[in-house]
């Protein structure tokens, strides 16, 4: 799974990025200071299943903190987008083609209002954080037309001529985009386009179809980010109303990374998410840190009950791509592996995944084999149509 972190430049993309990898990567505040793209883990957080049988996990990747199970997603942080990146603007074609295989998007946008569309800083409120998702979604809808666009003539005669399915055939067209036959059915569906010829396809049909096939394969999560700046509250309201169609988080990437900083360097007890940290070395800290903690817990902790950075990835994931997590184990009774790890994996999957779907996802060679699988929670056999849940613990048996 990869998630792509979008937006105009100096709206906070790297620093969110940093927030939740802690990755060594250049914060500025002007425009492009990211060219190359950064890549790195974050952690999905959910409460580890250990809490409720009474047992401690030993995980081999991620990690478990005070009850909560981190487990780690990839994340993709590409340079600012501008107007008519689809068209080159700003290396944009450049930059939109690193975004390919993201499976999802977070848009973080400045909701204080205080960069212009090009990422220039401007007077606190002089800009309409709402023209920025407006015009990020054109650019995406227009990438993906374009994509389209350019073979449009070729491809729908030849796909008439040669009496191919249309499904299988546009598949193919958008293979590196991730998307499906299952993709495709419904967008067609919802277009209206599912018994019309496809030489008979004018303008409008294209791009209808383009910009639903765009929202059905890239889903996107607004981060409203800068959320302490002044003004910035005001902003969230508004856009929150004018976008209902949209998941739209406060939050602030700034105080996020200063609170994984300090726990890092062992000044605070901080769990990322939660609402509120403890200091435990007061001697180490001089003035203006201590400030600055005091304006955290005070202005954002006790207003939007945590920073929104690890919102907004837990709903990209759980929420916008309906994934689970699920714990693969060898011995039920155990619940470890052969070296005797308790709950050493947790897997996400997508909801609705069958037992066998989690044996393709260890191993192409476990799913071959795949014979049955056994709840650990319950000890019953289950079946081969079982719907996996979430928090799941399951041991695969092969033949």
């Amino acid at each position: 799974m990869l998630v792509g972190i979008v937006g105009k430049p100096s709206v906070g993309k790297s620093t969110f990025f940093k927030a939740m990898t802690l990755a060594d990567v250049a914060i500025a505040s002007y425009p492009f200071t990211t060219i190359d793209p950064n890549r790195g883990f974050a952690h999905v957080k959910i409460k580890c299943a250990d809490n409720e049988l009474n047992t401690c996990c030993n995980p081999k990747t991620g990690y478990c903190e005070k009850g909560y199970r981190f487990i780690p997603v990839e994340l993709l942080d590409v340079a600012g987008l501008v107007p008519d990146a689809h068209k080159g603007k700003g290396r944009g074609n450049q930059f939109l083609d690193e975004l390919r295989q993201a499976d999802a998007f977070i848009h973080v946008v400045d909701i204080s209002g205080s960069t212009n569309v090009q990422g220039e800083t401007v007077p606190k409120g002089n800009y309409d954080p709402a023209d920025d998702i407006r015009f990020l979604e054109n650019e995406l809808d227009m990438w993906y037309y374009s994509i389209f666009q350019k073979v449009w003539k070729k491809f729908s005669y030849q796909t008439n001529q040669k009496k191919q399915n249309v499904v299988t055939s546009i598949v193919d067209q958008f293979t590196g985009l991730k998307v499906t036959e299952t993709n495709v059915k419904q967008v067609l569906k919802s277009a209206g386009l599912e018994n019309k010829n496809i030489l008979d396809w004018q303008e409008k049909d294209l791009k209808k179809f383009t910009q639903n096939l765009r929202k059905t394969t890239k889903k996107m999560i607004i981060a409203a980010n800068k959320i302490d700046m002044p003004g910035a509250y005001e902003n969230y309201e508004k856009i929150k109303k004018g976008f209902p169609d949209y998941i739209i988080v406060p939050c602030s990437a700034e105080c996020e990374l200063a609170l994984k900083e300090a726990s890092k360097n062992g000044l605070i007890n901080y769990v990322s998410g939660e609402d509120d940290f403890k200091i435990i070395k007061p001697d180490k800290l001089n003035e203006k840190q201590i400030q600055a903690l005091t304006f955290i817990k005070n202005n954002i902790l006790k207003k939007y009950k945590s920073t929104g950075v690890q919102d907004v990835l837990n709903i990209a994931v759980f929420n916008l791509l309906d994934y689970i997590a699920v714990y693969p184990v060898e011995n039920e009774n155990k619940l470890t592996d052969s070296k005797g790890n308790v709950l050493p994996d947790v897997m996400l999957v997508k909801k609705d995944s069958t037992p066998e779907d989690l044996a393709f996802k260890i191993h192409s060679d476990i799913g071959n084999k795949f014979n049955c699988a056994i709840s650990a929670k319950t000890k019953k056999r289950l079946s081969k149509e079982y719907k996996l849940q979430n928090k799941d613990i399951i041991k695969i048996m092969t033949s």
